[in-house]
């Protein structure tokens, strides 16, 4: 159950993409980025640069920002700054993930564990953890604690993932909690600390909180639906990696009552054929159709709290591109 960082580009400057309003902002999060990334060894900013400059989607930071906006915010520069060291935060889990989980390919590229091996990758992980919080320091014990909070969560819910991994009594609560950890505590925080940044009143930066989880839940049902029905090109990944891997992804923890599926999942190598037999399994099965409503639903719910702001362009493009996030598997 992980994300697939390649699957759309949301925004180019100057585009009509929800993101076109803040493109100017989000040059300058992927200018600091960079500036953070950079080290005085070469090899950790190789690496770290071969993962962030390899098509990510910065939905994170970009949630940040439109938040900030649409909350009333008017100087951005503590927000771009939040943005890119929570970006770091999730390009360093992912790192550590490839390590865990002995992966060989990342956004359809060679990972750099594949490339540079399991102890530059973890050193590198460490440095842009390091990185992200030497920025987030400087704030507020609030927003230090917030932030605190996701990677608390981002460890636990890696390690439940684990706990459930090829376990076919995995529940679809269990997959709430593990997806809430490692992909919704980053997309809360994210909307948070934009509203909080922006003045907000308790009652919009919590309502943002709590957009910011529904969305993550969505986002991350969305992707793992991805790796069912790809293409590969799309997702940047093979497809049915979750499978290979017995990863409790959504499509997989609903199809556990078809034989193929729970085949696949609990065996520990499974074959290309045993794979492929699940995959077809689940596309003919009514678990896409559940696992579409139920991101459906996770969206609707973080648009819901668009009621909080009042109407702007920016509340606008948050609730198009909670859409957009959806739509990838249309």
């Amino acid at each position: 159950m992980t994300t697939h960082p390649a699957s759309t580009d949301l925004t180019t400057a100057g585009d009509a993409t929800p993101l076109g309003l803040i493109a100017a902002e989000l040059t300058l999060v992927e200018r600091r980025i960079q500036e953070l990334a950079s080290s005085h060894e070469p090899k950790l900013t190789q690496i770290a640069n071969e993962l962030i400059l390899s098509g990510g989607k910065r939905v994170r930071p970009a949630l940040s920002l439109l938040v900030f906006r649409a909350a009333g915010g008017i100087d951005p520069t503590d927000t771009i700054d939040v943005g890119a060291a929570l970006e770091l935060i999730h390009t360093a889990t992912l790192l550590h993930d490839d390590i865990l989980d002995s992966g060989s390919t990342r956004r359809g590229k060679p990972s750099p564990l594949a490339r540079h091996g399991i102890g530059m990758t973890l050193v590198t992980g460490d440095f842009l953890f390091t990185r992200a919080f030497g920025v987030a320091g400087r704030f507020e014990e609030l927003v230090v604690g917030w932030a605190t909070d996701a990677c608390v969560a981002l460890c636990e819910g890696e390690v439940m993932q684990r706990r459930f991994k090829r376990n076919p009594a995995a529940t679809l609560d269990h997959y709430l909690r593990i997806a809430g950890n490692k992909t919704a505590s980053l997309f809360s925080q994210a909307a948070r600390i934009g509203a909080h940044f922006a003045g907000a009143s308790t009652e919009v930066v919590e309502g943002m909180f709590r957009l910011g989880y529904e969305l993550g839940l969505g986002f991350q049902m969305v992707d793992d639906l991805l790796d069912v029905l790809g293409p590969e090109e799309l997702i940047g990944k093979p497809v049915g990696s979750d499978l290979r891997e017995g990863a409790p992804a959504l499509p997989t923890v609903l199809g556990l009552q078809l034989p193929a599926v729970r085949a696949a999942f609990t065996t520990e190598t499974p074959s290309v054929a045993a794979v492929g037999s699940a995959l077809d399994a689940l596309r003919s099965s009514p678990v896409i159709g559940h696992v579409r409503r139920l991101a459906a639903e996770r969206i609707r719910s973080a648009s819901g709290q668009l009621a909080l702001l009042g109407p702007s362009r920016f509340r606008s493009a948050l609730a198009d591109l909670a859409e957009d996030l959806l739509a990838r598997t249309a």
